[in-house]
């Protein structure tokens, strides 16, 4: 069993910066490939970004490429979203997930464990 908790959400200005952190516990963190989820006010949950378990593999939706940076660090079991240019439409709850292989997907229902989210709101 993994346990994930987000941390560093908040209030933020359009064209500011944040970055997430999720802490893992329980299993070994470092064989799981790794994602950032978001669901905004009345839509589903979506992908944003997912990272291999070397990190050296990312992957990124369209519409946070460019913007968004997934990186983790297996020594702190902690994975990162830095997120800059933030727009209104960033507004979401933002999940951490991990599956239980090194496969990376977009697929909300591949990833065995999920966090409990940080709010994230971009004003304008």
């Amino acid at each position: 069993q993994v346990q994930l908790i987000e941390s560093g959400g908040g209030l933020v200005q359009a064209r500011g910066s944040l970055r997430l952190s999720c802490a893992a516990s329980g299993r070994t963190f470092s064989p799981y490939a790794m994602a950032w989820f978001r669901q905004a006010p009345g839509k589903e949950r979506d992908f944003a970004a997912a990272i291999s378990s070397s990190g050296f593999t990312t992957l990124y939706a369209d519409s946070v490429k460019g913007r968004f940076t997934i990186s983790r660090d297996n020594a702190k079991n902690t994975m990162y979203l830095q997120m800059n240019s933030l727009e209104p439409e960033d507004t979401a709850v933002y999940y951490c997930a991990a599956r239980g292989n090194n496969l990376l997907s977009q697929a909300r229902n591949e990833y065995d464990y999920w966090g409990q989210g940080t709010q994230v709101t971009v004003s304008s």
